[in-house]
């Protein structure tokens, strides 16, 4: 079994179901008492949001690229960025470090495939929805389609997630309210959902929707479960 290193903390919320999830894969798969070899970099999430919020996009990556070269160093021998929004820095941690990176939208996009999805609705932060880094890779890699919510959903999207799930805040409201953003995306055409935030699974599930919905750290996790089993 190889040894992965885990980039965290981005919420630590969600980093929680990344080590439960990759261990739970592990055991199902050999049995036993076995569990996965992990390493895990959990990095303060406050610094990481203020750069967000400042724009500093280069000095977030550098930071995590720190993160990547320690785990390296460590032992790791691949590397799981913890989070959605992050992985617009992903260019700056896999030129800092050897061993790979597996990028979260590509086995999401193997799922939405898998489905015979070519129309995919994107929850997120606002950052994750608007800017190009994620979307660009489903289509340009992937060939999917993908449509985001309208202005005011979206902010509704990037509030709940900041304000409230990366506090393991969950409100029945915010439920109700991401249940109407993915009923309208339906409408105008998605044939399914991407939670493409890690905390989002916190908050929806297949109930809460007419069309599948893609948890992006459940299939994140079992990816790299898998080829740390050597699967890949």
């Amino acid at each position: 079994m190889k040894t992965l290193g885990l980039i965290g903390g981005m919420s630590w919320e969600s980093t929680a179901l990344y080590y439960q999830i990759i261990n739970e894969t592990v055991r199902d798969r050999l049995g036993g008492l076995h569990s996965a070899r992990l390493l895990l970099y959990s990095v303060d999430f406050h610094d990481i949001e203020c750069l967000q919020q400042a724009g500093a996009w280069a000095e977030a990556g550098q930071q995590l690229a720190q993160a990547a070269r320690a785990l390296e160093a460590a032992g790791a021998e691949g590397l799981a960025l913890c989070t959605n929004t992050m992985h617009k820095v992903v260019p700056a941690i896999e030129a800092a470090v050897a061993i790979p990176l597996w990028h979260i939208a590509d086995p999401t996009a193997v799922a939405v495939q898998q489905a015979g999805v070519k129309t995919i609705g994107l929850l997120g932060t606002r950052f994750t929805m608007e800017q190009d880094f994620y979307r660009g890779r489903l289509a340009a890699q992937h060939g999917l389609t993908v449509m985001i919510p309208e202005p005011a959903d979206r902010e509704i999207a990037h509030r709940v997630i900041y304000d409230e799930l990366c506090q393991g805040d969950i409100r029945a409201e915010s439920r109700a309210h991401y249940r109407q953003i993915i009923q309208r995306l339906v409408m105008n055409g998605a044939e399914g959902i991407i939670l493409g935030c890690t905390e989002i699974t916190l908050l929806v599930g297949p109930d809460d929707a007419a069309v599948p919905l893609f948890d992006t750290t459940r299939l994140h996790a079992q990816a790299m479960a898998a080829w740390a089993l050597g699967d890949h």
